[in-house]
């Protein structure tokens, strides 16, 4: 197997982490070396430097300091050998003044990924997996504002494979479908 760096992307509650959890257990019993990497983590680890220790805070920060937090965060992941590195994100992150891009051009030519997944998954369980979620300080939204950042992620989506060069794969995570889900992102890897 070639060695892939993928970015596995999706807007908050659509079971983007729990997916990729299962794909690295796939691919471990597959007997490759993956790796797991959450961007917004790595993020932190530099935002702890500055004081942030509450990963939900980074979005207050101002862009000049988000933007120098993605690039460190970009530059560490590069940096890593696996096989395979999962790199568990955003497509963008909702700040005060509207959206910024997860993976602006620097970051992913930073990044050089080999692919690109966007999990979906239905508003009404994007909903509900927002609302049971006691991880993390979620913001509720209504229907009409996820069903705009699914669109949104699927632009970004593109535009990001036009930039990296590299495929994209939408991948649909319905409630209590995430073996099938994480087979898809599996099978498109081992390509």
């Amino acid at each position: 197997m070639s060695a892939k760096r993928a970015v596995i992307a999706g807007i908050p509650g659509v079971g983007k982490t729990t997916v990729i959890t299962r794909v690295r257990e796939l691919l471990v019993r597959k007997g490759v070396a993956v790796e797991h990497v959450v961007f917004g983590t790595i993020m932190l680890e530099e935002a702890k430097k500055l004081g942030i220790t509450d990963r939900d805070r980074m979005r207050t920060l101002p862009m000049s300091n988000q933007k120098e937090l993605q690039i460190k965060a970009a530059s560490s992941i590069a940096q890593m050998t696996a096989t395979v590195t999962l790199i568990d994100t955003h497509l963008f992150i909702r700040i005060r003044a509207g959206y910024l891009p997860g993976l602006p051009a620097d970051i992913l030519t930073t990044l050089a990924p080999t692919n690109l997944f966007l999990i979906e998954a239905s508003v009404a369980d994007v909903i509900s997996r927002r609302s049971s979620d006691t991880t993390r300080n979620r913001e509720m939204t209504d229907v009409a504002t996820i069903e705009m950042e699914i669109r949104l992620a699927r632009g970004v989506l593109a535009a990001s494979s036009v930039i990296s060069g590299c495929p994209i794969k939408i991948v649909r995570n319905e409630n209590n479908m995430v073996d099938p889900t994480a087979d898809e992102v599996f099978q498109a890897l081992l390509e």
